[in-house]
């Protein structure tokens, strides 16, 4: 007996001291269901809106480089100048030759003139009877076809002459070398007195449009569903630490890369001040987007032990622990995955202190 009370007493003046169940001041939050989300980070790569290797399009030597590595330059401003003395003499013999038929154009036209003149004044004459023989005529008009014939092959003369000394003076043009668009020369590749040409496989220059870049970022397989045109994306580069930029969905390829099992879209990034730079590897913040609803709970109510993991929902003004399973962030929400409901009212900062069936009394 002496045993008996002495292990029993413990047990009652704990139980007449220590209240079963005690009320708690709890901050509850509702549990939310909206469409999933997520961001992840993927490597992009910057390049230019417009790119172009400058190359002469005829056999010249370099006269004048008249920008170097840095130039910014506008649409149609001249770059090289090359110079081909003997295209000068070319177009000079194809001004003597077109002269020359120009001439015989008009010696062709004064001899028709002549011949219809002869012809009108014979016909006048035949109106007499036995004043001409008829064969006069005859013969004056065969004249007259003759030269309109000879007139017509000088003018076929003129216009091919004149056409020769237009495709020389347009070659000629091609010694000009200027910008086919605005943009900045990345690359100066010649000097004056080299000789250059279509086929001596160097370029000139490097040009490339960097007022707006193109930002390429390829997508798993994984995500493309949530690929939005239009949609505004943010990025960093390592060059700008602490700066966000952002970039519009433009192109989507639309067919994945066979060896990488990922779909190349590209970003219209505006850069106005050439702050980025084709060829950086800007980090890239995807939003993975998904028609599916989900089921969020602030960070702070998911509790995590050893043997569980739960969330702590009200259930009649107790405490219920309800095991749940965590998935992706989204800002201070997480997705859980478990026996809620949308509306359910879970303690917002919950821990395995709150025991299963306490008494949850709402914070004012």
């Amino acid at each position: 007996m002496k045993y008996m009370i002495r292990y029993l007493l413990p047990l009652l003046i704990g139980a007449v001291l220590i209240p079963p169940v005690c009320a708690q001041t709890i901050e509850f939050a509702p549990v939310v269901s909206k469409p999933l989300s997520r961001t992840i980070d993927l490597p992009g790569e910057f390049q230019p809106f417009l790119s172009v290797s400058l190359h002469a399009r005829v056999t010249g030597y370099v006269e004048k480089v008249l920008v170097d590595r840095g130039s910014i330059v506008k649409e149609g401003q001249l770059l090289v100048e090359l110079t081909a003395p003997e295209m000068q003499a070319q177009i000079a013999e194809a001004e003597s030759k077109l002269q020359t038929a120009e001439a015989e154009r008009l010696q062709a036209e004064a001899q028709v003139s002549a011949a219809e003149n002869t012809l009108q004044s014979l016909a006048e004459a035949a109106k007499t009877p036995g004043a001409i023989a008829g064969n006069e005529v005859v013969q004056a008009d065969k004249q007259v076809q003759a030269g309109k014939a000879l007139l017509n092959a000088r003018q076929h003369a003129v216009q091919a002459a004149q056409s020769s000394i237009d495709t020389l003076k347009t070659i000629q043009s091609y010694l000009k070398v200027t910008a086919p668009f605005d943009g900045v020369v990345t690359a100066r590749l010649i000097h004056p007195g080299a000789l250059v040409g279509p086929n001596s496989g160097s370029a000139l220059l490097e040009l490339q449009q960097v007022s707006t870049l193109r930002l390429v970022v390829s997508v798993p397989e994984e995500n493309v569903g949530g690929i939005v045109r239009g949609a505004k994306i943010a990025f960093s580069v390592p060059a700008y630490p602490g700066r966000t930029f952002s970039g519009t969905v433009a192109r989507i390829a639309e067919a994945l890369d066979p060896k990488t099992r990922s779909m190349p879209v590209e970003l219209d990034v505006p850069n106005k001040d050439r702050t980025l730079a084709p060829g950086m590897y800007p980090t890239v913040r995807w939003t993975v987007r998904s028609s599916d609803q989900g089921l969020f709970v602030p960070k702070t109510s998911v509790v995590t032990t050893t043997e569980q993991t739960f969330v702590v929902r009200d259930k009649d003004g107790r405490a219920e622990w309800v095991n749940v399973q965590k998935g992706p962030a989204d800002g201070d929400l997480i997705r859980v995955i478990g026996p809620l409901q949308p509306g359910d009212m879970v303690v917002k900062r919950a821990t395995d202190e709150i025991r299963q069936g306490a008494v949850l009394k709402p914070g004012s």
